[in-house]
């Protein structure tokens, strides 16, 4: 049986050894891509604004302790709508966290909290 031609041509030659056809790279000269241009607060001279990281608030010398009894403290890290707030939002750390979910799981199931506000 003869040889079978290729119907495909060779996709990888010598030049495209180096290149393995990833994402041209935004901004490069002579790559193709478009050119770089400064941000709007560099062309302005601002400083740009950067937050520093949150603090817990269930967590120091004069933090409250999380209870399951204190329903005002807890009410805080409740939604309108009766989820628990993320601990992104709250800054609250993750242990701190865990103990408050449990804490509001439990007031709940007690009858201290609602599981919906209305």
């Amino acid at each position: 049986m003869p040889p079978r031609p290729n119907s495909r041509p060779n996709s990888r030659n010598n030049n495209d050894r180096n290149n393995r056809g990833g994402p041209v790279p935004i901004g490069m000269p002579g790559k193709g891509g478009l050119p770089s241009f400064p941000s709007l607060s560099a062309l302005l001279g601002k400083k740009t604004f950067s937050r520093g990281k949150k603090q817990c608030p269930l967590t120091g010398p004069n933090a409250p302790e999380i209870d399951y009894k204190n329903v005002r403290i807890l009410s805080k890290f409740v939604s309108e709508r009766g989820k628990i707030i993320p601990s992104r939002i709250t800054s609250v750390s993750v242990k701190k966290q865990r103990e408050l979910s449990q804490a509001i799981k439990r007031a709940r199931f007690l009858g201290l909290m609602g599981y919906v506000n209305r």
